[in-house]
């Protein structure tokens, strides 16, 4: 009793450190990618085994980031309350979770067709190499929008077998969203990286310099979106959900100021789950009404 009461103790406390809740965030890109390239509904399995790909994706990547960064969250007073720098979790433990979701990923990317499966190695080089891009490159925030961006890509070949023009830009267009709200994010950590020695924006350019490049990220995140949305036909309903999804980034981006960054959160944690949600339902109605 005393150790399955343990087990489940470690299991929220892991759950707690990769901020699963946060998968539902991540999840409507890869639908995007989904329902786009079939027009429509795809069926039960190909929607059951993305969306397993996706949350064991990103358990990978958000545990083994807690692995490898557990030195630096340390000393970093921001993140110095994370379970690994307190010991409430093991390495070890952490490492054996990220080798079984490893596993889970690559048997629903078998699952889904050969051609996502052959792609499933160099995902998951993203998905574990893209901790390591901060110590040599501040181009580290478009790496991780890289990698959040192959959902909506992976998703359009699980059903196609291929990717084709509207995956790759589906794929940039995540990526430029995800790489501008990481500028954003990073502007905290502006002192720590410094003294670290890490590589991002705002350490070697400024906040100010940052903020800016965000604001270009989701300048263009919207435009590839309209592009998508011109290329394959869709209703009004997406052009209605780009409208509000711009406007929240114009918002997202308004509230963050170089000398403000008090609002950070509310930007990067509530906006952009609603952002994400809204273009995944305007495209899905747009495919319906047009």
């Amino acid at each position: 009793m005393e150790a399955t009461m343990k087990a489940g103790q470690a299991l929220r406390t892991f759950l707690d450190m990769i901020k699963f809740e946060h998968t539902i965030f991540a999840l409507p890109f890869a639908y995007l990618g989904m329902v786009l390239a079939v027009g429509g509904w795809p069926g039960i399995w190909p929607f059951v085994w993305i969306t397993v790909a996706m949350v064991s994706a990103r358990t990978v990547a958000m545990a083994a980031n807690r692995a490898i960064d557990r030195h630096l969250d340390a000393r970093n007073p921001r993140t110095a309350n994370r379970a690994l720098p307190q010991g409430r979790l093991s390495v070890g433990f952490v490492w054996a979770v990220v080798v079984i979701a490893t596993a889970i990923f690559f048997e629903s990317a078998w699952l889904l067709n050969s051609f996502v499966f052959r792609l499933a190695p160099l995902a998951l080089l993203f998905l574990v190499g893209y901790s390591y891009t901060k110590r040599f490159t501040w181009l580290c925030h478009w790496v991780l929008g890289i990698t959040d961006g192959a959902a909506a890509a992976g998703a359009w070949a699980a059903i196609t077998g291929s990717l084709d023009l509207p995956a790759y830009l589906l794929w940039a267009a995540v990526a430029a969203w995800i790489g501008g709200f990481d500028l954003i994010y990073a502007c905290q950590d502006v002192d720590v990286d410094r003294a670290e020695g890490l590589q991002s924006v705002p350490a070697r350019f400024g906040i100010a310099a940052a903020l800016t490049l965000a604001k270009i990220n989701h300048a263009v995140t919207v435009a590839l979106l309209a592009w998508v949305g011109a290329l394959l036909g869709l209703g009004w309903p997406f052009w209605v959900a780009l409208a509000v999804a711009a406007a929240l980034l114009v918002y997202e981006n308004v509230i963050v100021k170089p000398h403000d960054l008090s609002r950070l959160d509310v930007a990067f944690f509530n906006i952009n789950g609603y952002i994400s949600v809204i273009v995944f339902v305007g495209a899905w109605l747009g495919i319906v009404v047009k």
